[in-house]
């Protein structure tokens, strides 16, 4: 059974956004797979941050996988499994610092900011120890995050050549087109986690009042025709609307106004909420499940993990 691996980072509360496009599709697929699902508190880390919430974030963001349907996965928060700090520093020995200084995202995030964690700079060899201690032969990326994983491929590429045949070195696919779930407010950005306070974002906890005031503040635009209603890419804002009604299992069908849209819409995605709600509910109130069960994942993320992490080690003569 294929390998499959990946982390969501606790930087904010997940949104609708998270679920049409990361745990759903995880969820679905996970009979067919062996599938490692983790929390990567640690990449929470490379800015600041305040302890006590990412702590709470772990918690929810364990108690949302869990009630999203991945009960069949092996299930981990990343500080739990030393060997991924571990085997991230005999990476930063194997980076150069020209190749560190090229990731967009520590650009971007240092941007105008008077000082930057070191984290920040050296966290691309995190990811690549994320991936590189599972051995999945191939990863599916979307654009925003090819240029680390073609990092983690020359890392590999580079620690066999010098060091000896330690790492599977993946292949990068393109995923399968899923859900791409954009604000309401915005709908030229996506609706992510560190956006939550946005008044365009849905989180998946959001009771439906909350997300009816949402929906109904959506951006469209001020045509009023009989086909007002239709994905356009001229019309972002309507397009985005019309995704999250397919994607949430509702029909656009004899839809010819923007308020009776968002009424679909809002009726949709409060569906689609729903179950995922009852489940978090009954889940947060037995934390001690939600531990334990992480708590078994951790432990066989360390079986897997650890026999690389000492092959590397004893490749580069620790």
């Amino acid at each position: 059974m294929e390998r499959t691996l990946s982390l969501l980072t606790p930087s904010g509360r997940l949104t609708l956004g998270n679920l049409l496009g990361a745990l759903r599709p995880m969820a679905a697929g996970q009979d067919a797979t062996d599938g490692f699902y983790g929390i990567a508190d640690l990449h929470a880390m490379t800015t600041p941050h305040d302890p006590g919430r990412l702590r709470a974030l772990v918690l929810e963001t364990a108690t949302l996988m869990l009630a999203a349907g991945l009960d069949r996965s092996t299930l981990f928060v990343q500080s739990r499994v030393p060997a991924h700090a571990q085997l991230a520093y005999l990476l930063e020995c194997t980076a150069t610092t020209g190749e560190l200084n090229r990731m967009i995202q520590f650009k971007e995030k240092g941007r105008d900011q008077p000082t930057t964690r070191a984290a920040l700079f050296t966290y691309p060899a995190l990811m690549a120890a994320d991936i590189l201690l599972y051995g999945p032969r191939r990863v599916p990326v979307g654009a925003d995050q090819r240029q680390h994983v073609e990092l983690t491929r020359d890392l590999a590429l580079r620690f066999n050549r010098l060091y000896g045949p330690v790492f599977t070195v993946p292949e990068i696919t393109v995923p399968a087109a899923g859900a791409r779930v954009m604000r309401f407010d915005d709908p030229t950005r996506k609706m992510g986690k560190s956006d939550a306070d946005a008044a365009g974002v849905v989180l998946l906890l959001d009771p439906p009042d909350v997300v009816r005031r949402k929906v109904a503040r959506a951006v469209t635009d001020s045509d009023t025709g009989p086909d007002a209603v239709r994905a356009d890419p001229a019309k972002p804002g309507v397009t985005n609307l019309l995704d999250v009604l397919a994607a949430c299992g509702g029909s656009a069908e004899g839809l010819t106004t923007y308020g009776a849209l968002k009424r679909c819409v809002t009726d949709a995605v409060v569906a689609q909420l729903a179950p995922l709600q009852e489940r978090y509910a009954e889940l947060a109130a037995d934390p001690a499940h939600v531990s334990s069960v992480f708590a078994a994942g951790a432990e066989r993320c360390r079986e897997v993990t650890t026999p690389v992490l000492e092959a590397a080690q004893a490749a580069m003569g620790l």
